[in-house]
């Protein structure tokens, strides 16, 4: 007798749910809520499923939403975040009031005092900021960029350590044609006085998939590390841009290339170089094999 199958409570229900909007592709989430909260048919278990996982999704990916009253773009990142749904945008010291489940910024407010740098570091992060958006503008023509203080933001002059992140993200979005791909890149950049050094450390992640007629994804992740010296603020912005660009540009030359070899090193692996027989199949002779003669050989057909 089958063993009887056990009905999933509704705590296993919405970590599942959890589990399918968390590994969504970029710009896929949507899409994904909509057929669970069918599958699902209970309003609540999506609705906590997808209170939880929104979120984190959201700031895993970096993603980029209009704020009203033309203020531009703002990007919902961890660092941006001052409390629950408040994320700062730094280029226009605007803080964005965001639903999480519907992906748009509903209301805009200024940020206060005690939640921007000081002036000092402040000269720091606009000067780089403005590099970056240069880089970003050419480089990626979807992308986003911003530059945030994470540690030291009250520094009032030299003499003080602190930190900056530089969040690039961008994507391109053609569900219609069955492809979708993003580019997250995150750079923790430590200014170190005492040395004069400024240390960099990267993580850049690609993303891509591809769903015509099939299921193939692409998710690509590399850290590197470098240094340059501490000068003004313009100077240290055009130095650690330069750096940026360099480790950027080289791993998505190395991505290509690896690609171009796809066909000669990586799919020819994926398979037998000889089948069983050890022996090359004839393909110049097939007509020696019938699979008719062989099937009506092994049932004694015609005999």
């Amino acid at each position: 007798m089958a063993e009887q199958e056990t009905e999933l409570s509704d705590k296993q229900k919405k970590e599942i749910a959890k589990w399918f909007l968390l590994n969504a592709p970029a710009g896929e989430i949507q899409y994904v809520a909509k057929d669970l909260k069918s599958v699902l048919n209970d309003d609540d278990v999506y609705d906590e499923a997808a209170s939880e996982a929104f979120p984190v999704y959201n700031k895993s990916h970096m993603i980029c939403l209009e704020m009203p009253g033309r203020f531009g773009d703002v990007l919902v990142t961890s660092y941006g975040e001052l409390r629950d749904n408040e994320y700062l945008d730094s280029k226009t010291a605007q803080v964005a009031i965001v639903d999480h489940v519907k992906q748009v910024c509903t209301k805009v407010r200024p940020a206060t005092d005690e939640e921007l740098p000081s002036p000092y570091i402040e000269e720091y992060r606009c000067a780089l900021e403005a590099e970056m958006l240069k880089y970003v503008g050419e480089a990626y023509p979807k992308g986003s960029c911003s530059v945030y203080c994470v540690n030291g933001k009250d520094a009032e002059g030299p003499g003080s350590d602190f930190e900056l992140v530089v969040v690039i993200s961008a994507a391109r979005l053609s569900p219609q044609n069955f492809c979708n791909g993003s580019w997250r890149s995150i750079w923790n950049i430590e200014f170190v006085d005492d040395v004069q050094v400024l240390e960099l450390k990267g993580k850049l992640q690609v993303g891509a998939h591809y769903f015509e007629e099939g299921n193939v994804q692409l998710d690509a992740k590399h850290e590197c590390r470098d240094s340059t010296i501490f000068q003004s603020p313009d100077d240290s912005a055009i130095a650690i841009t330069s750096v940026i660009r360099h480790h950027e540009t080289e791993y998505l030359a190395s991505l290509e290339a690896s690609y171009l070899n796809l066909p000669d090193t990586t799919f020819k692996d994926l398979r037998r170089k000889l089948p069983v027989t050890r022996t090359l199949f004839p393909w110049h002779s097939t007509s020696q094999f019938s699979l008719t003669r062989e099937i009506a050989k092994e049932l004694g057909i015609g005999k």
